[in-house]
């Protein structure tokens, strides 16, 4: 491998790392849309993981309110057009709430004569939600939270946890983290004791089961 290709590779894997760790929810789409790769932050808005992304069309995942945006933003990028693209769009939470925000669509490609794939940023409007320092009993995990949970009160390690759920070490820092702000919690003990408290992980029972997959 020559050092310019080394160095292209580098920097690529520096990318997709940093990729990965950004807070806001990302995706590269080709240019109708299909997801090409997707961080923890935009899986987690799904209840679902990167890789389970893949394929699947972003404006079925978050549907546009107005059908007149998607035609203007189809209309440009046939003509080859590159600005960036808004488009309001409504979705379902894990936990079944409608949420609200913003797609940003923007066109990038190595050069002006190659088909564009597209960087999709989702802006998730501000909800009204209790404070995270008095936890609410019921209170919605996702599906990858939960499970998560159950492993660390196994004793699992952020890298077993990552082999069990299929994700990255990030990307299960990630959702600790989700957690760890919405319950005020300061450390992984406190969140295992809060899952339990808040009925996420079933009492009396091993190894730690999610409640309801107790069998």
């Amino acid at each position: 491998m020559d050092l310019a290709r080394q160095e292209a590779v580098t920097w690529r894997n520096r990318a997709l790392l940093l990729f990965d760790r950004v807070a806001m929810p990302v995706a590269v789409c080709d240019v109708y849309g299909a997801v090409l790769l997707a961080n923890p932050a935009m899986a987690a808005e799904c209840g679902t993981t990167p890789g389970r992304l893949r394929g699947r069309d972003v404006l079925e995942l978050f549907s546009p309110r107005e059908a007149t945006q998607v035609e203007r933003i189809a209309e440009a990028l046939r003509l080859r057009h590159r600005s960036r693209y808004q488009v309001s769009v409504r979705w379902r939470a894990p936990g079944g709430a409608e949420r609200c925000g913003e797609l940003t669509a923007d066109p990038v490609s190595d050069t002006v004569e190659d088909t564009p794939a597209l960087l999709v940023m989702l802006r998730v409007d501000a909800e009204r939600a209790p404070s995270p320092a008095a936890p609410v009993p019921g209170v919605p995990v996702t599906p990858m939270e939960a499970r998560i949970l159950a492993l660390l009160a196994a004793g699992a390690t952020t890298a077993r946890a990552a082999r069990e759920t299929a994700l990255t070490t990030d990307g299960v820092t990630y959702h600790l983290r989700r957690l760890s702000s919405r319950w005020s919690a300061s450390n992984r003990t406190e969140l295992v004791a809060r899952a339990y408290a808040l009925g996420v992980l079933t009492p009396g029972v091993w190894p730690p089961a999610v409640r309801g997959d107790a069998t």
